[in-house]
């Protein structure tokens, strides 16, 4: 240790030289840790008294002065130390209650590991980003996420469970003020999420994305996520040769990701009633063999312990659909672009199912029919221009003689319903609902959730007796189910 340090450390004193009314020398050591985390947090400039005092208590409890430099990844820290790995999981969840008095030395030890996580993550910088950056970021991301509790990507994803959030919203009495343990954020998760995708959406902003494109390896580090996916759609037209191929590449890893996930959401529940006119598939995973045993008791054979199965019984699992026509109308201007991608998705998935009929509109101040390409949203996106003002009324245009039996019709118009000509959209909306149609406007379908709604089209259409769902894309899902069902 440097003399310097050992200044710094004699100054902190130990735990055995803290007499009565005077702060525990474990407290000292983590205020100065969240010192240091404000001040670059909130202030560009370094504090060298505070980045001095932080070197002296980390290497004071035994743990690498790699944990300060911003520079170094949480990857590299735990690469060339493992025995810390198992140390990031849930560390910013609640500690269980012991009785006792608190572990102050071990609360030290989770501060310095929160403040480089909570560095690393959110204090991202300014000027140009390399995809070399973004893709530490987005690996110091999961670090953030497993400090949560939760899995990697999951936040970012918006699959962060509001269970674990609680029902109210701040931080854990045992987390508040610098001078506490280590922050239990769980009870921020809902928050926190958009904010992740905020700050990794910033970063993609600042990429020369059509250089990094055009460098194989350099596109091969970019992991796929809905603000990469933006700027790709954004900047597709201006793409040629090898970087046109890397931004098509993400883009299908992208949408097949997202696929896997909607797709098992979709599927959760069945569709329709059995139809028990049609014969069971005789499968054996349709065999019942719950059936198949009572059925055949009276073949039961005391003597030589046997059951002699003189037939087989099945499930029935073919069920009783009704031809259902599926119109899904995507508001493509820049501020519906996570909608967008989902709701494209999700409508090439009820494609494939049997009997329903999509069809796909997409519009800003023009309206697009993607219906030939609704099976494949690889292809849809690739058609798509993001941006533009907005006029839902070329869009109602092609939507309305699609309407050919309205009482099996569904239409889900997704928008922030910010438009133009408002009135006159409105009534033709109102128009199509009262046909026997069901209309399902929706505000967002977004992996977070986030997203705004004129308020003036909200008010009338909870008028209407068609409320707006606005929120995660599983509120569509069941909508969707329970309509085709």
């Amino acid at each position: 240790m440097t003399h310097q340090n050992a200044e710094h450390s004699s100054r902190f004193g130990t735990g055995s030289e803290a007499g009565a009314g005077v702060p525990d020398a474990n407290d000292n050591r983590r205020q100065v840790l969240y010192w240091r985390l404000l001040a670059r947090l909130f202030d560009h400039e370094e504090q060298p008294a505070l980045e001095s005092a932080s070197l002296a208590v980390v290497e004071d409890i035994g743990l690498p002065s790699a944990l300060l430099d911003p520079g170094a990844s949480v990857d590299s820290v735990v690469q060339r130390h493992p025995e810390l790995a198992p140390e990031f999981d849930g560390l910013m969840t609640p500690a269980p209650e012991e009785d006792g008095d608190r572990d102050r030395a071990a609360e030290v030890r989770r501060a310095a590991l929160a403040s480089k996580v909570l560095l690393n993550v959110f204090a991202s910088g300014s000027g140009t980003v390399t995809a070399e950056q973004l893709a530490r970021w987005q690996s110091d991301a999961e670090w953030f996420e497993r400090a949560l509790g939760c899995r990697p990507g999951e936040l970012r994803g918006g699959r962060g469970s509001a269970g674990r959030a609680g029902a109210g919203g701040g931080v854990s009495p045992t987390g508040t003020g610098v001078g506490g343990p280590a922050p239990d954020l769980s009870r921020l998760i809902p928050a926190i999420g958009p904010e992740l995708g905020s700050i990794e959406a910033g970063l993609v902003k600042r990429m020369h994305l059509r250089e990094v494109l055009a460098d194989p390896a350099l596109a091969a580090r970019l992991t796929p996520s809905m603000s990469l996916i933006e700027q790709l759609l954004r900047d597709k037209d201006n793409l040629s040769g090898v970087a046109l191929a890397n931004a098509k590449a993400l883009i299908r890893r992208y949408v097949d990701e997202v696929t896997e996930v909607l797709r098992t959401q979709v599927e959760k529940s069945t569709v329709g009633e059995l139809d028990r006119s049609v014969p069971p598939k005789r499968v054996f995973r349709n065999l019942d063999i719950d059936r198949t045993i009572w059925k055949n008791l009276t073949n039961w054979s005391p003597e030589e312990e046997r059951l002699y199965v003189d037939r087989l019984y099945y499930r029935h699992t073919s069920r009783k659909t009704t031809p259902q026509r599926l119109i899904v109308v995507v508001d493509q201007s820049g501020s519906m672009v996570d909608s967008m991608v989902n709701c494209t998705i999700l409508a090439s998935i009820f494609a494939g199912l049997p009997k329903v009929d999509v069809h796909l509109i997409a519009y800003d101040t023009q309206a697009l029919d993607l219906t030939p390409w609704a099976h494949d949203p690889f292809e849809t996106l690739l058609r798509t221009k993001l941006g533009g003002g907005t006029d839902g009324t070329v869009a109602m245009a092609l939507a309305q003689p699609k309407i050919a039996e309205p009482r099996n019709t569904v239409v889900v118009w997704i928008s922030d319903f910010y438009e133009w000509r408002h009135q006159e959209l409105f009534d033709s909306m109102a128009a199509v609902h009262r046909s026997g149609a069901k209309f399902i406007p929706v505000g967002s379908v977004t992996s977070s959730g986030r997203g705004s709604v004129n308020p003036w089209f909200r008010e009338r259409f909870k008028d209407l007796g068609a409320p707006v769902i606005s929120g995660h894309i599983k509120k569509l899902v069941h909508e969707l189910k329970t309509f085709l069902t």
